[in-house]
């Protein structure tokens, strides 16, 4: 996957990875030490539903001089659809409709992710303890990444990619559903909690197709942002797509790598954002969160 960047950017920004909070395979410190490595000026973190890594960020950012963006990416859900946010800069306040309805996910994710163990033991060797054994350190989410990691080990499948294209899909024969609000709830909800919300790989090809342009319209009517459009799962076509209808409609254009370490192949900083966009959305975000830099 080629690197993506802006003329005149000054800054390396991705605005999109994981830790072992959510479905990462490294903590926040080994995380950012990676994107210094890697020669990144500013990381969001966005683990899945949860803000429970926001508090080692101060820490993470002195030892690595790596500027850090708090955010989620969001859960939420379409007539069967998922839909995924990126959630930046929001009020990490447990009283917010936002902190209910990612808690309220993450509780729905574990119980879909034992369910799904059931379906998938009949016929493939796999437990729960095979995949709570896949958790890498402290975690406020079990979800699909683990049961997938458990499969690789327990060689059913060869990668967590082949797990989520065959046995995990939302076609599959064992997938189940979970809670999550629908996107135009879960974007008000991110703006009342004085965040900027960003579709996040709405082109993505683990998907069984792509994002209808009416949800889309609905969600910019909702506030929406900003599209996630330099992302790997985009090839050309759709990233052209998915640039116009963001200029048609005025939304901020981000990119980001998506990043989950050893789980997936994707690289930090293999997309980047316009430093131009991160200055649009600090500037949009009203929660009182902010960057912290180095």
């Amino acid at each position: 996957m080629s690197e993506r960047s802006y003329p005149g950017s000054r800054q390396r920004i991705d605005l999109h990875a994981h830790t072992s909070w959510s479905d990462g395979t490294t903590g926040v410190g080994e995380l950012f030490a990676a994107a210094r490595r890697e020669r990144l000026d500013v990381l969001a973190l966005t683990d899945h539903d949860t803000v429970a890594g926001w508090s080692e960020l101060p820490a993470a950012v002195a030892a690595s001089g790596v500027a850090a963006v708090p955010g989620i990416e969001v859960s939420s859900e379409d007539g069967g659809r998922s839909v995924h946010l990126l959630a930046l800069l929001v009020d990490p306040a447990e009283d917010t409709e936002l902190a209910a309805e990612t808690a309220r996910a993450r509780r729905s994710r574990v119980e879909r992710a034992r369910a799904m163990v059931e379906l998938i033991a009949r016929d493939h060797p796999l437990t729960w303890e095979d995949v709570t054994a896949q958790v890498a350190g402290e975690t406020t989410v079990i979800g699909r990444p683990h049961i997938a990691d458990a499969l690789v080990v327990a060689g059913v499948v060869p990668d967590r990619s082949t797990a989520f294209g065959e046995l995990l899909r939302p076609a599959g024969p064992y997938y189940v559903p979970y809670y999550a609000p629908s996107p135009v709830a879960a974007i008000r909800a991110i703006r009342a909690a004085g965040g900027v919300s960003i579709a996040a790989h709405p082109g993505s090809v683990t998907r069984d197709d792509d994002l209808p342009l009416d949800l889309l319209e609905a969600m910019v009517e909702a506030g929406l942002d900003g599209l996630e459009v330099d992302h790997r799962e985009h090839d050309d076509a759709e990233r052209a797509r998915l640039r116009g209808f963001a200029r048609a409609h005025d939304l901020l254009i981000t990119g980001g790598s998506d990043f989950h370490g050893a789980g997936k192949p994707n690289r930090l900083g293999e997309n980047l954002t316009a430093e131009a966009v991160l200055d649009a959305l600090v500037e949009r975000a009203g929660s009182g969160t902010e960057v912290l830099r180095p």
